[in-house]
């Protein structure tokens, strides 16, 4: 990845956080959600967005339809504060790796304290 393709990545990502915390009003995406990840493709015109969440209220396939539903509303906030010649087309995908890694930390917590015992 190029040293743009990443800079520009991580604004995207930044950003999309702070649009999610101050503009946002979809009941489905008000609650404790993460952009883990953007990854954009060689020409900069798509931008994979991966998002995670903590908790249940909301199933992962309504959390997905409120950022395609808010898709729009988010390029274009992006396209005002990021003044880049083609704002990038957003596609969100859950990512898992926060829930997989506290699975790991608690299965560890787990076996330590047996392992101390003998």
């Amino acid at each position: 990845m190029s040293r743009r393709s990443e800079r520009t990545s991580r604004l995207i990502q930044r950003e999309i956080s702070v649009l999610l915390e101050r503009q946002v009003s979809d009941p489905r995406l008000t609650r404790l959600i993460s952009v883990t990840e953007v990854t954009l493709s060689p020409d900069l015109r798509h931008a994979k967005v991966f998002v995670s969440t903590m908790g249940s209220d909301v199933s992962k396939e309504d959390m997905l339809d409120g950022f395609n539903d808010a898709s729009g509303f988010l390029r274009k906030d992006l396209a005002a504060s990021l003044k880049l010649r083609f704002t990038p087309y957003l596609s969100f995908h859950y990512d898992d790796s926060i829930e997989r890694g506290a699975r790991l930390t608690k299965l560890i917590g787990e076996i330590v304290p047996t392992d101390e015992q003998q």
